[in-house]
């Protein structure tokens, strides 16, 4: 691997921006060779209760100014539009500022009678890897008419082979795998080595692959999945929710498709998680 390509990739990493982020010669979703809710195998180390956000508290995708204040003009209008009803009593969460309807609501992949939690993530994101013990504690707990889903960001190559590895992992039925790459692409970066991605399509493929060998999965088993018809449609899929979404910064959680908050908005993890919990269930009892 090019030691500028190299160096490329750890500058994106910590410029957390969309349009810095290096690009292998073609998406990782169309290479010709050869997740879930996470269960705790290997974890990130648990980070501290939060009760005020960090200076940052998202992957962000890099766009300009003038679009983010279309993006605050057209969240406005979306509020004045939501019947009250719909909206959380005021006083604990404000609409705009802790959470953001979406009118009109989006669909969502559950079953009648449950509620989805879907969280927009990229394992390379460091935000993202210290909500994650958050996470795997709600897990634990949340109620059972919820059901959490993890949607991979699509933003740029990068963010795509990490995608593909994603949904490789959840192909394979090994849910434990997802921690682990978490744990592996963040050592990585602490390394300031590429974190399993390759300066190329079939390099990616390779270094996942290797990756997925030393974890117990054949090199075989990794290429059908790989390459298989539900790991693609699951990347379109990806693609369908990042635009429809008009995901900007992640980690993103949405709410039966019908709201949309993070970690700054909430003002914390333990208070997004709080603010997730009362969410769904003013869904519930709708």
């Amino acid at each position: 691997m090019s030691r500028s390509f190299t160096l490329a990739i750890v500058l994106a990493l910590g410029a957390c921006a969309r349009h810095e982020s290096p690009a292998p010669s073609a998406s990782p979703a169309t290479t010709p060779a050869p997740a879930a809710p996470s269960s705790a195998a290997e974890s990130p180390a648990s980070a501290p209760a939060q009760t005020a956000p960090p200076a940052a508290a998202q992957e962000t995708s890099g766009e300009g100014d003038s679009d983010h204040q279309a993006r605050s003009d057209a969240s406005l209008e979306k509020i004045a539009a939501l019947p009250p009803g719909a909206q959380l009593p005021t006083g604990k969460w404000q609409p705009g500022v802790n959470y953001d309807p979406l009118v009109p609501a989006q669909p969502t992949s559950v079953a009648p009678g449950k509620i989805e939690v879907l969280e927009v993530f990229w394992l390379a994101c460091p935000h993202c890897y210290s909500l994650e013990p958050f996470l795997r504690s709600w897990l634990k707990s949340k109620p059972a008419y919820v059901e959490f889903v993890r949607v991979p960001v699509m933003w740029q190559p990068m963010h795509r082979a990490h995608a593909h590895l994603y949904y490789t992992i959840e192909a394979l039925g090994r849910p434990e795998l997802m921690n682990k790459a978490f744990d592996t692409i963040h050592q990585d970066v602490e390394s300031r080595v590429p974190p399993l991605i390759g300066d190329s399509d079939e390099e990616t493929f390779k270094v996942e692959q290797q990756w997925a060998v030393k974890n117990g999965v054949s090199a075989d088993e990794f290429a059908r999945a790989y390459n298989s018809f539900t790991v693609n449609s699951n990347l379109q899929r990806a693609e369908e929710i990042t635009q429809r979404y008009r995901v900007q910064g992640v980690p993103l959680i949405a709410v039966n498709g019908k709201y949309t908050t993070d970690v700054a908005k909430a003002g914390g993890e333990v208070k997004l998680i709080d603010l997730i919990n009362d969410l769904v269930a003013s869904e519930h009892a709708h």
